[in-house]
């Protein structure tokens, strides 16, 4: 399963040319970045929040983690991390750990760093560990449209 296939349908409800990169099988982020030859920064990274029993996707660039304080700051409560098990229910077609960004695809609220808003060309996750979506970072503005964009990202 190269895609999942929510997210292929909605990348083709919203009019996106994609482009799947290969690269060997990887586990952490920052990983498939070397794997897959890919400048860090370029590379979207999910994180899921529950915000009192609400799901919510937090997106920064792969070397960077979210940093919680400005998030509880930002959004006036306590979150935390989403568990495995929530994570297998609310993507089901992705593999564990291979979650795509794109909040809107599966009806998630999405918050988004400013970091990845202004670049020229954005990856991703596809659902599983072995491909990387390539759009254009104009087409990421599209896709992000709806998304809140903040600054909760700290460097790695």
């Amino acid at each position: 399963m190269p895609i999942s296939g929510r997210l292929e349908s909605h990348l083709k409800q919203q009019g996106i040319d994609y482009t799947l990169v290969g690269h060997p099988h990887t586990g952490a982020s920052m990983q498939t970045a070397q794997a897959a030859h890919v400048p860090g920064e370029r590379l979207a990274k999910a994180v899921v929040v529950s915000q009192e029993g609400r799901f919510l996707m937090v997106v920064v660039p792969s070397d960077h983690h979210v940093h919680l304080g400005r998030l509880h700051e930002y959004l006036g409560e306590t979150v935390g991390l989403a568990t495995e098990a929530e994570l297998a229910g609310l993507f089901p077609d992705c593999e564990p750990g291979a979650v795509p960004p794109i909040g809107a695809a599966y009806a998630l609220r999405t918050l988004v760093d400013r970091r990845l808003t202004d670049l020229p060309e954005v990856y991703f996750e596809s659902g599983d560990h072995e491909h990387l979506v390539k759009i254009t970072g104009a087409r990421l503005a599209d896709l992000m449209e709806s998304a809140e964009v903040v600054d909760v990202g700290r460097h790695n």
